[in-house]
């Protein structure tokens, strides 16, 4: 894009935001891998003649991906791809409506290849008509999996072939965290979508392959398939996601508690390493939400269970989508116990140490921080001394809260 997308009105206003919950609590926190510019525009997935005007318009750019890989200009810029990129694999995506392919389904055709729409950027001057809406201005944005596998396996390796002689290339290294904000949290989504459209290609309820409706947003069921015969459909057994408004299946989001743990003195910060991690590296703690259990009930029981420090008051602080493959890092600041509260007793020995550090000591790491994890020390790095996680990393972001004075109600983002 030639120039900056405008930011939603809802991000726009966070800018120059003077609201009673940002002067008590300070700056809303907006992590790496969100932030996203694109109104997704959900009420619209299911529009098919909106989303083919869409698609094959001058102004739509696709996100390409191969093995949940981007398509990539250089390390900071995902490849932008248009709509004469792409024409000669996806021809119209979206020509027939969901209700139409449902019943042309046909196990023996093969799958197309699966594009996701992501939303637009408005405010930029095209307009479409939709169905039931009205008329919606932005440049469209979709993602496109161009995994070579099935039927199209040679035509894809083409094109992937070509798309590297014009001197893009697939980027491996995704986790370095380098991407420029704005195609990172592009990436994010576009991931975590074809990521779950793909793990999730047979039916949960009867074990049959299913097929991905409303532009990648969920997937079906369906009740009858051609199997070859273009006159007559097979009716095919019945299947409980054919009951119930609840039965289709979504899109998944793991949520993951991460939390900052403080001393009850507020002078030390609880950080834990993995054994896989360069020397010296630490972070804070993390885990999986478990059904039935609060934020706060997880960040309990998580530090517990990895450092045997017990924690009293958990506040949330800010969240972090993480796209590998679809959690949702829930970020805290928690104070121990104090006494016993505080000693530390690796219990379910998932890590390698954890140890409490001083907040000068993780001070003079944050600003020693260079590049993600596996990247070298920066030049003015001392043997020995504690490493931390990269800016990028909502690791980093609790710890900066905590060093900056968030408990003394002093916030600074």
């Amino acid at each position: 894009m030639a120039s900056t997308p405008p930011l939603l009105p809802e991000l726009a206003a966070l800018t120059s935001d003077d609201s009673m919950l940002t002067r008590r609590f300070g700056k809303e926190v907006i992590n790496y891998y969100a932030g996203s510019r694109l109104n997704r525009y959900s009420f619209l997935r299911s529009d098919a003649s909106f989303l083919n005007k869409a698609a094959t318009s001058p102004p739509a750019r696709f996100v390409a991906l191969r093995d949940l890989n981007p398509l990539v200009i250089d390390k900071q810029k995902l490849a932008l791809l248009t709509y004469d990129d792409v024409k000669q694999l996806i021809g119209e995506p979206f020509k027939q409506a969901d209700a139409q392919r449902i019943k042309a389904y046909d196990s023996t055709a093969g799958l197309p290849l699966l594009i996701v729409f992501l939303g637009t950027v408005d405010g930029t001057g095209v307009t479409f008509e939709t169905s039931d809406h009205g008329d919606v201005q932005g440049q469209p944005f979709f993602a496109i999996d161009m995994t070579p596998r099935g039927q199209r396996r040679e035509a894809v390796e083409a094109w992937l072939k070509t798309q590297e002689e014009k001197g893009l290339r697939i980027a491996t290294d995704t986790r370095s965290l380098s991407l420029h904000s704005e195609a990172a949290a592009m990436f994010a989504q576009a991931r975590s979508m074809v990521d779950w459209n793909t793990r999730n290609v047979f039916c949960a309820g009867c074990g049959n392959p299913n097929l991905s409706i409303e532009a990648g947003y969920k997937r079906i069921c369906p009740p009858t398939d051609l199997r070859g015969n273009s006159e007559e459909a097979a009716e095919l057994p019945d299947c409980p996601t054919r009951h119930g408004v609840s039965n289709i299946c979504f899109p998944r989001t793991d949520p993951t508690m991460i939390a900052a743990v403080v001393s009850a003195d507020g002078q030390r910060i609880l950080l834990g390493r993995q054994s896989r991690w360069p020397p010296y590296w630490h972070s804070t703690l993390a885990g999986f939400l478990e059904p039935g259990e609060s934020v706060e009930e997880a960040v309990r029981r998580e530090v517990w269970e990895e450092a045997g420090v017990r924690v009293g008051r958990v506040v949330v602080h800010s969240t972090q989508p993480w796209p590998y493959p679809s959690s949702l890092m829930i970020g805290a600041i928690a104070q121990a116990l104090p006494g016993d509260g505080e000693a530390i007793n690796l219990n379910d020995k998932e890590l390698e140490s954890a140890r409490w550090f001083t907040v000068e000591e993780v001070r003079t790491a944050l600003a020693q921080t260079a590049g993600a994890l596996g990247a070298p020390p920066p030049k003015d790095y001392n043997d020995g001394d504690l490493r931390v996680p990269p800016p990028q990393a909502i690791a980093n972001r609790l710890i900066t809260a905590v060093v900056e004075g968030y408990l003394l109600g002093i916030p600074k983002i």
